[in-house]
């Protein structure tokens, strides 16, 4: 599967846990939202995912990748410390100037 660079380093960051290459991903406006709430900026971003990381371990691995016109649809199996592990999640990504500006999942 050929995925944009930025895509895949946040694939590689995500399953090594590195949660300041993660969030070096996105922009320094960026959103993430997540389980509910919104994380506004890279330094937020940053604490999101260093203490999802610590909760739940999770792992992707990508199943699917399509471009749309404003959007990028990243399909993964996450697996993890969570109920219902594994699954399959879809991350949709606003992808500006090689950098994420925005992150939702849904299931």
């Amino acid at each position: 599967m050929n995925l944009p660079k930025v895509v895949a380093d946040l694939v590689e960051t995500q399953n090594s846990f590195d949660s300041v290459a993660y969030a070096n991903c996105f922009s320094e406006t960026a959103v993430v939202f997540d389980e509910g709430k919104t994380h506004n900026g890279r330094k937020e971003i940053e604490h999101w995912i260093a203490d999802s990381n610590e909760r739940y371990k999770a792992t992707i691995k990508p199943v699917g990748f399509e471009e749309k016109e404003n959007e990028s649809l990243l399909k993964a199996e996450t697996s993890g410390n969570f109920a219902g592990s594994p699954f399959i999640l879809t991350y949709h990504l606003v992808i500006i100037n090689d950098l994420i500006q925005s992150l939702k999942f849904t299931g």
